[in-house]
């Protein structure tokens, strides 16, 4: 089999009423692997298939749904995102987050920011893991703690020239 379109989320009402009837197998994927548009993959029950996304389709998500068969007696295929190991990054003004967010900018890494609305409950910058990135944090004396996170969006490595 292989899969050319994600056909929904598991988190759209329409969708999760037909995942409740059928049996489900999960692909769990890596924050590396999201963004990749050809791979072949295996779910958790060993049924083996191809992915093929069209250029510029979206990144895969958790819960995305690569197959939901029409009949109820087949295997509906949904994606779940392995957790990434990051640093919560916590400053305590503008002016320390600007200074981290320059150093860190300048080593070319990926950052999401997050507002006190969301599942942090603090305005706070997340890196990937980089034991160089935590021993800066430590010598600055800035507030992070490392925690294994589903992020929703995956890291992208950064192409940079000079």
């Amino acid at each position: 089999m292989i899969v050319t379109r994600i056909l929904g989320n598991a988190q759209q009402d329409d969708i999760a009423a037909r995942l409740r009837e059928r049996h489900v197998e999960k692909v769990s994927l890596a924050g590396e692997d999201l963004v990749k548009r050809i791979q072949r993959l295996s779910t958790d029950h060993g049924t083996e298939f191809g992915l093929r996304l069209p250029p510029r389709s979206p990144d895969l998500k958790d819960g995305d749904v690569l197959a939901l068969p029409e009949r109820s007696d087949e295997s509906a295929i949904v994606v779940s995102v392995l957790p990434t190991d990051v640093l919560v990054i916590r400053p305590r003004s503008v002016l320390e987050m600007g200074r981290i967010a320059h150093s860190l900018g300048n080593r070319h890494l990926q950052a999401q920011f997050f507002a006190d609305d969301s599942e942090y409950e603090a305005q706070v910058m997340v890196v990937q893991y980089d034991h160089t990135v935590e021993d800066y944090l430590r010598a600055e004396e800035v507030d992070f703690v490392r925690q294994s996170r589903i992020m929703p969006e995956p890291f992208r490595h950064a192409e940079h020239t000079h």
